[in-house]
């Protein structure tokens, strides 16, 4: 995984973040998200995903090592995940479509995006390979040590 990868994913992720909260919310006026989970999905929820977004925008934008950062974003997604299989088992999603096709889709998919990404943090965090940057820059003249190595590489 290149640093390429590891920023157009985490644009990817705002993207999905903010565009996803803005559509089903229907510009926050969707109120069948909010009713159908008013702890996780109340308009301040849903102004807080867009938040996580703006944080995962910021890291792909970051020059330096994200990977703690990245251990921050798959827990947050493991919440989610934990939020949307509890809601599943306790909610019926037919229903919801019957009331609001936006909100019926929003639940079918926002826990299989967040398991997704937080696979792809997980992954980010885990990466063995070079320093884990999402803007990485080619390492200057003094960056480099005796053996022509980069300081800091893995070896």
């Amino acid at each position: 995984m290149n640093s390429r990868v590891i920023k157009y994913g985490l644009i990817l992720a705002a993207l999905v973040n903010i565009g996803g909260v803005l559509t089903f919310s229907k510009l926050f006026s969707n109120t069948a998200i909010n009713e159908a989970d008013p702890v996780v999905m109340s308009n301040f929820g849903l102004v807080m995903i867009i938040v996580w977004g703006l944080a995962y925008f910021a890291a792909a934008m970051t020059k330096g090592s994200i990977r703690l950062l990245v251990s921050v974003f798959a827990v947050e997604k493991l919440v989610y995940v934990c939020a949307w299989v509890y809601w599943l088992a306790t909610n019926n999603l037919f229903t919801l479509y019957e009331t609001d096709l936006f909100a019926g889709i929003f639940y079918t998919i926002y826990g299989l995006n967040d398991l997704v990404f937080m696979v792809f943090f997980i992954k980010v965090a885990m990466y063995k390979g070079e320093q884990v940057n999402s803007n990485k820059e080619k390492p200057s003249k003094a960056d480099y040590t005796r053996d022509n190595t980069v300081s800091g590489e893995a070896k």
